[in-house]
Order: structure tokens, then C-alpha cells, then sequence
């Protein structure tokens, strides 16, 4: 299953005030997953095993790297946990990091939302708008920038990368960041 995506993340340091907001508005809470992503060495793109209690999926995605919402074309398929998929692709691809996160998954409509606390990164919030079925790019960059003022976002705060990304980053300063 393929789909558009505008989303956000940022550095947050006070989760509670996200939960109390989502709370609020009466968002549909699916849990807290622990995940692990293991991220392949591929030539283009991001691919992506996820193991959780609530989501497993290999996913595979291209997004630019940018301040601000970001677009990224999604590619998302279904797999049993424990599955034999991430030994073969370790063995044809080779892995290339490993990101270990606690998320609590939250949703609004379309919109999902991640509270997440990332192994040796840190803190953070991430808003996904999602195309369901016809969903302008437009309406999809509205919802994550309202959220975004909702939540208070500073500026400052935001992540244009992903986590494997700030963890390689991390590595290469030579130091863990928790």
C-alpha cells in the first residue's frame, strides 16, 4: 500500500502538555509500542523493518530532507512479528542502524500522532498527516501546521531528519545524547 505523507518532528520536552492537548480533543489512543527499526543499506530511498507489540511493517520511503513538513511517498507492508524478512534482508542488504524508541501512537482522523522516546536521542513529537483517499497536499500541509501552532512548537525545536539520521550524526560527534 503506497500513500502521500506530510509530517513533522521535533525535539519536545514536555510531553505531558501534548498528551493533554490530544486528551482534548479526543484523540483515539492505540497504545505505547516498543520498536525497534532496523534501517537496510539500499541505493536510493529508506527501507525500513519496524518490530513492535503494535506495529510490524517493512516500509519502505523517499523524503527530502527539510526544515518544516516534509513529503515523503510511502511504501508499507504488512509483516508477521518474528517473521524471517529481517534475516534475509540482513543477509541480501546488510543493515545499516538500528533505532530502539518507546511511541505512544495517537490518532485524529487522518492525523497520527507519536510521542516518542528515542534510545540516545532524546525526547520527541511527531505529526503525520496521512492520505486516506484523495487528500490534497495542501490539506495534508494545513493539518501538520495546525497541530504545530496547537502544540507550540518552537521553531528551534524541529528535525528535518530522521532518527537514524541524528543517531548517525551522534556517532560521528563521537558521543550518546540521552
Amino acid at each position: 500500500m503506497s500513500h502521500l505523507n506530510v509530517e513533522i518532528k521535533a525535539r519536545c520536552s514536555d510531553q505531558d502538555k501534548i498528551r493533554e492537548i490530544l486528551k482534548s480533543k479526543k484523540a483515539d489512543f492505540k497504545g505505547v509500542d516498543h520498536q525497534i527499526d532496523t534501517y537496510f543499506k539500499v541505493n536510493s530511498g529508506r527501507l525500513k523493518l519496524r518490530e513492535g507489540n503494535i506495529e510490524n511493517h517493512l516500509i519502505f520511503y523517499n523524503r527530502k530532507d527539510q526544515e518544516g513538513p516534509k513529503e515523503s511517498e510511502v511504501t508499507l507492508l504488512n509483516v508477521e512479528p518474528k517473521s524471517e524478512i529481517k534475516g534475509m534482508l540482513t543477509k541480501a542488504l546488510g543493515v545499516l542502524i538500528v533505532v530502539d524508541k518507546l511511541r505512544e501512537i495517537y490518532f485524529i482522523e487522518n492525523i497520527k500522532f507519536h510521542i516518542d522516546s528515542v534510545k540516545s536521542l532524546g525526547k520527541f513529537i511527531e505529526i503525520e498527516a496521512i492520505d486516506t483517499g484523495g487528500i490534497s497536499r495542501e490539506k495534508l500541509l494545513g493539518q501538520c501546521e495546525h497541530y504545530l501552532k496547537l502544540f507550540g512548537v518552537k521553531k528551534i525545536d524541529m528535525v528535518s531528519v530522521s532518527y537514524s539520521d541524528l543517531l548517525f550524526k551522534m556517532k560521528a560527534d563521537g558521543g550518546e545524547n540521552t
